[in-house]
């Protein structure tokens, strides 16, 4: 069953006094599995928060349908089944922690024994059970996004959309997010995380897709999308012939470290054969791949150069 599911969904905005026409999504068709995490990447502008709120039911498509956990987005009834933690979140500050997810815990419905107890496991969870009696106002940036992922999870949802959930948060902190999502994955939660920390979102996420200008460029896996077509690095024997590097198509990066490129798999095990027919010790080959950063940058640019011709 797939917890996110999109077909032709298409958004366009009338802006200023001559209604001009925005397209904020164009025939967006995305599909993400239950169980997973799945990254949104994007520039700002590309359509990010429009989809997010489509499928919150915030706002409205203009054209095309989507689904939430199987069921339409119309339905209301499906909304308690979600977790939400917005980018910018703001909390009454005269409230404590505790009273910040006890109010959130009554509006889903939760009361009594069950919700006190919820929330003392949800700010333990969070490392902010020392906190709970302490006004949200004194609160560092890193604390409240751990409140808000707290607060996302109050109802024990099934699907959880997280906007920027590291921002702020220190290096511990943000690989204690970390560990807390992939333990709600591995619990059959789906997570649907908007991030500009790309780092972050390759080492957790199992799918991603990049959207610029409202179209969905590319989707797959973080390995699908960050390897390179059949470029290898090579630990081998320090090669002084320059002559032999040429002919093996070697390029040195440093005195014991080459580069090459190949067509396939046959034509790497064809150098290899090459390499110690010459008594040329191997000791290392890696496939390599771009960072989801390098990756990124560079669909991007394919995309606006395309847009421009």
């Amino acid at each position: 069953m797939y917890s996110v599911n999109t077909n032709g969904l298409t958004k366009i905005y009338s802006t200023g006094i001559r209604k001009r026409k925005v397209q904020a999504l164009v025939d967006l068709n995305l599909s993400v599995d239950q169980g997973i995490i799945f990254g949104l990447l994007g520039p700002n502008g590309a359509g990010k928060t429009t989809l997010i709120k489509i499928l919150l039911g915030i706002t409205f498509p203009t054209a095309g349908d989507a689904k939430i956990l199987n069921q339409e987005i119309t339905n209301y009834r499906i909304k308690g089944k979600i977790g939400y933690l917005p980018e910018n979140h703001r909390y009454p500050s005269y409230l404590t922690g505790g009273e910040v997810l006890r109010f959130f815990g009554k509006l889903s419905g939760m009361g009594g024994i069950q919700l006190e107890k919820k929330i003392d496991e949800l700010l333990n969870l969070v490392k902010l059970n020392n906190w709970k009696k302490a006004k949200v106002k004194t609160y560092s940036k890193g604390m409240m996004q751990r409140l808000g992922l707290a607060q996302s999870l109050i109802n024990d949802p099934e699907l959880i959309f997280l906007d920027e959930p590291t921002d702020g948060v220190d290096p511990l902190g943000r690989k204690e997010i970390r560990d807390i999502l992939v333990d709600l994955k591995n619990k059959s939660k789906t997570i649907f995380l908007n991030s500009h920390l790309l780092s972050e979102v390759e080492l957790i996420s199992d799918r991603v897709g990049i959207l610029n200008k409202g179209r969905l460029i590319r989707e797959g896996t973080v390995k699908e999308l960050t390897e390179k077509k059949e470029e290898y690095s090579l630990t081998i024997e320090n090669i002084t012939d320059e002559n032999l590097l040429r002919q093996l198509n070697l390029n040195r990066i440093k005195e014991d470290s080459y580069s090459v490129r190949v067509s396939d798999i046959s034509e790497l095990n064809k150098l290899i054969d090459s390499l110690r027919e010459k008594k040329i010790l191997i000791t290392e080959i890696i496939k390599q791949k771009a960072t989801l950063e390098e990756m990124f940058i560079s669909l991007i640019m394919e995309s606006e150069k395309g847009e421009k011709k």
